[in-house]
């Protein structure tokens, strides 16, 4: 039986998630909290396995919050965010502190019990219970380390393209990859996160602000550039196309794919088809099998595929699919993926 904490101020959301959530067989709620303080306080007692917090609380912030649960607990948090610009930048700043995922809280409050809403709940509750003894700590290394501005203007011509694709823990991992990447890299770089709109902006921001290739999200015919990264905007699926001399992205609303938008698969499926560049993909943390249909194509187009290890990963679910294509070429934990990446493009 999964045990669950709720944290949120308001009684009726609280009354809302302890529905859906009771109403799923081996999962139950043990309690509930109004806050920080108060959620502190029931753990010690209740000893739950999965906490959901909302990312808006009085009497104790929710970084604070988190930092106290995950440091003297150890227990995965799941946050409930909104979807305002705050909201998202504030998600960001708490998966950087080593929550385990969250779930947007839909504009209309009497809309959360839809179907989606509750799959997706009860979906990372039972898979953050099943991590619950590995909850990977935040690299907090390169939080500080200065932006150098250069614009993205760079006309110069680049031999690889780089294929990107995570989910659960991903935002806090890309952290460990991005950054680590020199702007001089012979290579483009495009990035699928499963994340809905506002929170891609948001990641992309975090990631150019401590980066030295230039983040960007993704934009309909934006033309790619050596030493830069894309980060596909939430609910739109992302390609790469060769459109002349010149690559570039383009965004869709074409159906969900597995149930979701951006899909992995989909950038991949369409990266393998441009022939005068060498691919490279990458598969990291994630749940659910996104991306080993891309894996599977890049292969087939002479690509090298790099997979993140299990020990390193949040979730061990999309690597483990790419892994059974039997097509990826390393497996390497995540402080080694950008090193791996150098070693075979060069800058």
């Amino acid at each position: 039986m999964i045990k669950v904490i709720i944290v949120d101020d308001s009684p009726f959301m609280r009354k809302i998630l302890r529905r859906i959530i009771e109403n799923e067989d081996n999962i139950v709620v043990v309690g509930e909290a109004k806050n920080g303080q108060e959620a502190l306080e029931c753990i010690y007692t209740l000893k739950p396995d999965v906490i959901t917090l909302d990312i808006e609380m009085p009497v104790m912030d929710v970084l604070t919050a988190l930092r106290k649960i995950i440091d003297t607990f150890n227990i995965p948090v799941i946050m409930l965010s909104s979807y305002t610009k705050e909201g998202a930048q504030l998600t960001l700043k708490a998966l950087e502190e080593g929550a385990f995922d969250f779930i947007p809280k839909l504009t209309n409050i009497f809309k959360t019990e839809g179907q989606a809403f509750k799959q997706e709940l009860i979906s990372k509750i039972k898979v953050a219970a099943e991590s619950k003894r590995r909850v990977i700590k935040p690299n907090k290394s390169n939080k500080s380390k200065p932006k150098v501005t250069h614009m993205c203007v760079n006309n110069e011509r680049f031999e690889y393209l780089i294929a990107i694709g995570t989910s659960t823990g991903g935002p806090r991992a890309l952290q460990d990859v991005i950054p680590l990447i020199p702007k001089s890299i012979n290579a483009s770089i495009v990035v699928v996160q499963h994340m809905p709109p506002k929170f891609t902006k948001s990641l992309a921001e975090r990631l150019n602000s401590i980066s030295q290739v230039d983040v960007f999200e993704g934009e309909d015919n934006l033309i790619l550039k050596r030493g830069c990264c894309y980060i596909a905007p939430g609910d739109f699926h992302m390609k790469v196309i060769k459109d002349n001399d010149v690559y570039k992205l383009k965004l869709d609303k074409t159906p969900h794919v597995k149930g979701l938008r951006p899909s992995v698969d989909v950038l991949m499926e369409s990266v393998a088809k441009i022939k005068d560049l060498k691919i490279i993909g990458v598969i990291m943390t994630g749940m659910g099998t996104d991306g080993a249909k891309g894996v599977i194509e890049i292969k087939k187009a002479n690509g090298y595929i790099i997979v993140q290890d299990k020990e390193s990963s949040t979730v061990f679910g999309m690597p483990k699919a790419a892994i059974k294509t039997n097509c990826v070429d390393k497996i390497v934990p995540l402080n080694r993926i950008a090193d791996e990446i150098i070693e075979i493009v060069g800058v």
